[in-house]
């Protein structure tokens, strides 16, 4: 029988005798808003800003009542990575809802596009034109400030001090585990801006004396991709020590890649600021990203997100739905038994949003959410793509150190008791995506399709050795009725993330 592992989460810690000026501020929010509720009640009833009615949760996951978190005022966001995939939606999604948004990016991205030879398969515009398009659309601002996190940390600081927003959110970490495995360049790269970066905002933080909630969004992947044996739970397991004494400690960590490694470091982090100096953090292991456009980058041709299909950044489904476009066989490394978790990029955007409506209290520990909608074996969602367009599989040798099979049990209970209603792997969906990859198709430069970045000597050698191409596979066109996505599909009302 497979172990399931607790996963209730301490939501307080033993008192200090310390109260840090952060403390007092944010009890006195409390009270505030707990008065305008208290006077909206009086008057009239409001209903709670919920998606739908909440699952049933366990009590130590209780949060406050939804009624506080409406009355709320809008707040002063960071995006720190806003110019990149996830950080533009995300930006745009907080503006439109109210908050004022600031992003901020060194456009470190668009310089490893220069270095890759591939850029974005959807032609993206500078950032000070996406800023002027969204002006012109919505009549809300976002203003773009050039900022190194990882190399100006006074600067930081002194806009921290100067702007003192309520959230900073934290994407501005080199995102892609392949290209952080792509040579030594990359690799010292991905550590030294990742780490230096995060710890830099921490920090700024603290040096700043402001009392800001820092989201991160971090990755699954720091759980690695064995099979865990157990449901993998959100963040924290209750354990019994030698000698009988219980614990609740961070879930193990076994990451996959120098990417993921530098999550893993995060985290430790965070950790350590939250127990030393009271930092309020929320950090997000994301699933793989898919999609593109958002009800607002689709607004205007000048905000279209960025679309990633080469070997190093592009996403599985992504990557998929491009090669299908273009009649190219879709890659599948190894057997494609990898299980993983995917999210839509606009459900990456509502996270975000819960999470910086729902911060953790002063005092708490880090708040660790999985975001998450479902969980899909490789092979089975390439299935998905060919059946549908007759395109035919290569299953070419897994450039990865890693499993062949997996299981990956998720859950994801926290964002559902919030309101979330995940979007799920869907046709039309795959049909917009699509659409997207036919009309910008000739931008596409079909030799960074293939994976060039190998995570060890033995992995290089053994396709030089083998070669890169094991077999193909074709797949018949299915009618509606025998649609893989109909055999395979995950109810939204689940509360639980069930594996493929």
């Amino acid at each position: 029988s497979r172990l399931k592992l607790p996963i209730t989460l301490v939501r307080q810690r033993a008192p200090s005798p310390f109260v840090h000026p952060s403390a007092f501020r944010a009890r006195m929010r409390t009270v505030a808003a707990l008065l305008v509720a208290s006077a909206t009640a009086a008057s009239a009833f409001t209903a709670p800003r919920l998606a739908r009615a909440p699952r049933a949760v366990r009590p130590a996951a209780a949060r406050q009542p939804a009624v506080i978190m409406a009355a709320e005022k809008k707040k002063k966001v960071v995006v720190l990575g806003g110019d990149g995939f996830c950080g533009w939606p995300t930006t745009l999604h907080l503006s439109d809802a109210g908050h004022e948004v600031i992003m901020v990016d060194n456009l470190s991205r668009r310089n490893i596009d220069i270095e890759l030879g591939c850029s974005s398969l959807t032609p993206i515009e500078s950032p000070e034109v996406r800023c002027k398009a969204w002006k012109e659309v919505s009549g809300k601002d976002v203003r773009f400030v050039n900022i190194d996190v990882a190399q100006e940390y006074h600067v930081m600081l002194k806009f921290l001090e100067d702007e003192k927003p309520d959230v900073v959110i934290h994407f501005g970490e080199q995102r892609a585990a392949p290209y952080s495995m792509r040579n030594d360049k990359a690799k010292r790269y991905t550590i030294d801006n990742n780490l230096s970066g995060t710890h830099n905002l921490l920090c700024a933080i603290v040096e700043s004396g402001l009392d800001i909630h820092m989201v991160h969004l971090g990755t699954m992947g720091v759980y690695g991709y064995g099979t865990s044996g157990g449901e993998i739970p959100e963040g924290y397991i209750d354990v019994i020590l030698p000698g009988g004494r219980p614990s609740k400690i961070l879930h193990p960590a076994y990451p996959g890649s120098i990417y993921h490694a530098t999550k893993v470091l995060d985290a430790t982090l965070f950790q350590f600021y939250n127990k030393n100096d009271g930092l309020r953090i929320t950090d997000l292991h994301q699933g793989i990203v898919w999609g593109t456009n958002t009800p607002q980058t689709v607004q205007d041709e000048r905000l279209i997100n960025r679309f990633d299909y080469d070997g190093d950044y592009g996403t599985v489904l992504n990557r998929f739905l491009m090669q299908s476009a273009l009649g190219i066989p879709l890659t599948v490394y190894g057997t494609g038994g990898q299980t993983r978790a995917l999210i839509h990029i606009t459900d990456t955007a509502k996270c975000i949003e819960l999470a910086i409506e729902n911060p953790p209290e002063v005092g708490a520990p880090v708040e660790i959410l999985n975001q998450v909608a479902e969980t899909r074996r490789v092979r089975d969602i390439a299935q998905m793509v060919a059946s549908k367009t007759g395109t035919p599989l290569s299953y070419v040798n897994n450039p990865r150190n890693e499993a062949s099979e997996n299981e990956l049990d998720v859950s994801n209970e926290k964002f559902r008791n919030l309101g979330l209603d995940p979007i799920t792997l869907d046709e039309r969906l795959f049909d917009e995506v699509t659409s997207i990859c036919e009309k910008y198709k000739d931008r596409c430069v079909l030799d960074k399709v293939m994976p060039t970045s190998y995570w060890n000597k033995k992995r290089t050698e053994d396709i030089e050795t083998k070669g890169a191409v094991l077999s193909t596979e074709e797949v018949i066109v299915g009618t509606e009725a025998d649609s893989p996505f109909q055999q395979a599909a995950i109810t939204k009302e689940d509360v639980k993330v069930s594996g493929a």
